[in-house]
């Protein structure tokens, strides 16, 4: 997700330029996970509404687990520390009234789909950053995905 006011993709911008990422709300508390992870979890249960329809249908929740849920600033302190020379600030200034926590509640998608997140955060961030990486160095993206998508396939759902 490449749009505008999105942590990570701002933060990886500013360091691609050399700024320092300025950020409104650092303490608020978000869940974190790697697109792989609930793009896994959207297909389980297409392929489970194909299989048997209405039992499935409904709302759905495929999130990381409840720890990775942290506040903006620890997860921009483990990027930069995956990315040396990079930094963030907070932000001076009056912004727009945020949620202070946000959480996703997965235990249907567990429950009923078996579908857990395979990489925690660390992992997670590791892989985005390798992502980022790799594109920033003219990689065949294609086939670095896919190999990523192999790995994560490949992965065993790593303790909670």
């Amino acid at each position: 997700d490449w749009s505008a006011d999105r942590l990570l993709p701002d933060f990886l911008r500013a360091a691609d330029s050399g700024a320092v990422l300025s950020v409104r709300h650092p303490d608020a508390t978000r869940p974190w996970q790697h697109v792989l992870d609930p793009l896994r979890g959207y297909l389980a249960l297409a392929e489970r509404l194909h299989q048997q329809g209405q039992r499935f249908a409904g709302a759905w929740n495929f999130g990381p687990h409840l720890d990775d849920s942290l506040p903006v600033r620890q997860l921009l302190d483990a990027a930069a520390a995956l990315l040396p020379g990079t930094a963030w600030q907070c932000a001076d200034g009056t912004f727009p009234r945020e949620a202070h926590t946000l959480k996703l509640d997965s235990s249907k998608a567990r429950a009923e789909l078996g579908w857990a997140p395979r990489w925690r955060l660390r992992s997670a961030l590791e892989q985005t950053v390798r992502w980022h990486q790799s594109w920033r160095g003219g990689q065949d993206m294609h086939a670095f995905s896919l190999a990523q998508i192999d790995l994560h396939d490949g992965a065993a759902t790593e303790a909670e």
